[in-house]
């Protein structure tokens, strides 16, 4: 067990160097293990954090993103945090003033992640594949650059379900409804 751990804290150190060494904008940290984001990437990547534009998180472990995240890495335009236990966002990702898609599939949320109807930039909203029934459709539809929302295999409400074209300005992806059994 020792072994693999030490194997994986390896791998992250490696992708993370590199992303310093070569100074390239995006940080791949899927596939890793990781429970929580390791405090020493932040001393690690000090001098590039401003120019990492996409980072993904995905296939993890992790519980939560903490607001020490989403501030120091605040260049982000892809987050893609798909595969892991999260239910939740810090209020300080509403500060990803350019944040255009984010990746949430095959979490826990059982709500929309409100603080993203604020996200002024996003365009993108992937929840596929969680736990969510209720939708804020008023916050949504004033979303001015919001152009696809897939709430695929989500128990979603069926007002919902009438959020169509013209109402909503993007694309509405959900997962066909269940047939009402006969009695």
């Amino acid at each position: 067990m020792h072994k693999r751990m030490g194997e994986a804290v390896a791998r992250v150190a490696r992708k993370v160097n590199d992303t310093v060494e070569n100074k390239t904008d995006s940080l791949d940290l899927a596939n890793c293990k990781l429970m929580t984001f390791p405090v020493g990437i932040y001393k690690a990547m000090r001098s590039v954090t401003e120019g990492i534009r996409r980072i993904s998180l995905a296939n993890n472990e992790l519980k939560s993103v903490t607001s020490r995240f989403v501030t120091t890495f605040s260049q982000l335009t892809e987050l893609n945090l798909a595969g892991n236990y999260l239910h939740r966002l810090p209020e300080e990702i509403t500060s990803l003033r350019h944040l255009r898609a984010i990746d949430l599939s095959r979490n826990r949320f059982r709500r929309f992640p409100e603080p993203l109807a604020t996200v002024p930039a996003l365009e993108t909203i992937d929840l596929e594949e969680n736990e969510i029934a209720e939708v804020p459709t008023d916050k949504l539809a004033s979303m001015a650059l919001l152009r696809s929302l897939n709430l695929r295999a989500n128990p979603v409400g069926p007002e919902v379900r009438l959020l169509v074209r013209p109402l909503v300005p993007f694309d509405l992806l959900l997962s066909p409804e269940e047939p009402i059994p006969k009695a």
